[in-house]
């Protein structure tokens, strides 16, 4: 059984933000009155995993201020599974029994969900891969077993880790649970549709549109 004890968390805040449409960083916009990238690190923060580490490049979010290691991926190609492998590689020098990776563009996760992770992969020991999914397609968080470290390590590109991610058990939650944020219209959709104080200082972006039947029906699910 994987301990949270003797898991390393991965936190991947190295996106180039290529689809919000500017050169600064996602992760510094405004969400519920803290930076976007930060929900996650303080949504977990009472989970003792043996160390925090946060992949960065660009955002100025203050990790270290949260107990995280931060390590940079300044890579000019980086990618997902580039910041994957870094991660990897540090959670198996320091001998973890597993990692937990997360990304730091979906703020909605929550401790629960995690150890919800923890108890599905309770038979698998290092073997373990459990991915998230709100029924329709598996995505991070994932936790992984020390015995597929090296699989980690091999893979390249999104579509690699999307492949890696889709061949191993999946827990199902609430799709609001599970929203990441790629565009600007992705974020105000999400400060719509829980009522976030920033959508009102922007005119119309408190109205949930008809054009957005998932984030309505996410809506409902999930009680907002």
């Amino acid at each position: 059984m994987i301990a949270v004890e003797d898991t390393v968390l991965v936190l991947l805040a190295a996106g180039r933000s290529e689809r919000f449409g500017d050169a600064h960083s996602k992760l510094d916009q405004p969400f519920l009155s803290r930076p976007l990238g930060l929900h996650v690190a303080v949504a977990l923060e009472d989970m003792p995993f043996r160390e925090r580490i946060v992949i960065v490049d660009g955002c100025t979010i203050d990790y270290a201020a949260h107990h995280f290691t931060m390590m940079h991926n300044d890579a000019p190609d980086r990618d997902m599974a580039s910041s994957v492998r870094m991660g990897v590689d540090r959670a198996r020098a320091h001998q973890a029994a597993a990692v937990l990776i997360a990304l730091a563009d979906m703020p909605r996760v929550t401790a629960a969900h995690i150890y919800r992770l923890f108890d599905a992969a309770a038979d698998l020991d290092d073997q373990a891969l459990v991915a998230s999914s709100d029924g329709v397609a598996p995505r991070p968080p994932v936790l992984v077993g020390r015995g597929r470290f090296e699989e980690m390590l091999a893979i390249t590109g999104d579509q690699g880790a999307r492949d890696l991610i889709q061949s191993g058990r999946h827990v199902v939650t609430n799709a609001a649970e599970l929203i990441d944020v790629d565009t600007r219209e992705d974020l105000e959709r999400l400060r719509a549709l829980v009522h976030a104080p920033e959508a009102l200082t922007r005119p119309g972006s408190h109205v949930l549109r008809a054009a957005d039947p998932e984030l309505r029906r996410a809506a409902v699910e999930d009680g907002l």
